[in-house]
């Protein structure tokens, strides 16, 4: 059997610095230290953190209730007003927001200043998205996820500049499609693709492979958003697609007459999980 390892797969660069300033905080030894909410949405990495002391704070929690410590924004990032409570509450703040998020943060900061509307496309509740909206001045907004809702979407100042942005991880064919509708509806649009290229290739390259394979294994996180769109688009190439967290989720039977098998991972798994997979494949 042959397997076919994505180029891409696992940790993307804001994963990574967002794991490694948890890192350096654990090591300089000062007590104690919290994500707000998990760093990354990946139930091993928060596990094998939490083991080595640091908790994580309830996103519904009141940061005035926590001894006093250190807090490390999560990658995804936090609205304006989450962030101000934390220092607020006395804590030392430490942002691994990832930059590609934080650029979005200033341009529908600066944008909804002005004036414009703001149209973020993604997920509503996706906790990246939560926090663009934070940083929003004002209530012209609007999270659009489908290009069903785009057809739908209606805004009575006609002459009112709008910027579209996106969620990093977003699939990127249905920005476009998105951003086609919208157009079409004569509003003064400015769309930016704000969805990294990170996720761009890794979109890109899981469709390639998925269409090379017999059996295509998606490794990651059943919470990231990222991994659940790598799953959507590779099963739409290889109808024998499976999404798995661990190598302990992969039942032998599902490579029973596989020649070729195709493995991708979402940008929160860990690499040493990839290498479990591909080790249990080649058993």
């Amino acid at each position: 059997m042959r397997i076919i390892v994505a180029k891409s797969a696992g940790f993307c660069f804001g994963v990574k610095r967002a794991v490694s300033l948890v890192e350096e905080q654990i090591e300089k030894g000062t007590r104690p230290i919290y994500t707000y909410g998990p760093i990354i949405h990946n139930e091993s990495v928060v596990n094998d953190l939490a083991a080595k002391g640091v908790a994580v704070m309830g996103e519904d929690d009141d940061p005035g209730t926590y001894e006093r410590g250190t807090v490390i924004l999560r990658s995804h990032g936090v609205s304006e007003k989450i962030q101000r409570s934390i220092e607020a509450a006395g804590h030392i703040l430490v942002d691994a927001t990832c930059p590609f998020v934080k650029k979005i943060h200033n341009l529908a900061m600066e944008a909804s200043g002005k004036g414009d509307y703001i149209i973020i496309i993604g997920d509503p509740d996706h906790p990246e998205i939560q926090g663009i909206i934070g940083w929003i001045r004002g209530k012209d907004y609007s999270v659009i996820r489908s290009a069903a809702e785009a057809e739908q979407f209606n805004l009575e100042e006609k002459d009112k500049k709008v910027l579209v942005l996106s969620q990093t991880t977003f699939n990127y064919k249905k920005f476009q499609d998105i951003v086609e509708i919208l157009n079409k509806k004569g509003y003064d649009i400015s769309a930016l693709n704000t969805i990294c290229n990170a996720t761009e290739d890794r979109q890109k390259e899981a469709a390639r492979i998925a269409g090379e394979v017999d059996v295509c294994l998606v490794i990651g996180g059943r919470n990231s958003s990222n991994t659940r769109k790598l799953y959507e688009i590779c099963s739409q190439r290889c109808g024998r697609t499976h999404f798995i967290e661990t190598a302990d989720d992969l039942d032998p039977d599902i490579l029973s007459s596989a020649d070729v098998v195709g493995i991708t991972a979402g940008a929160s798994t860990p690499a040493i999980i990839i290498q479990e997979v591909i080790g249990r494949c080649q058993k």
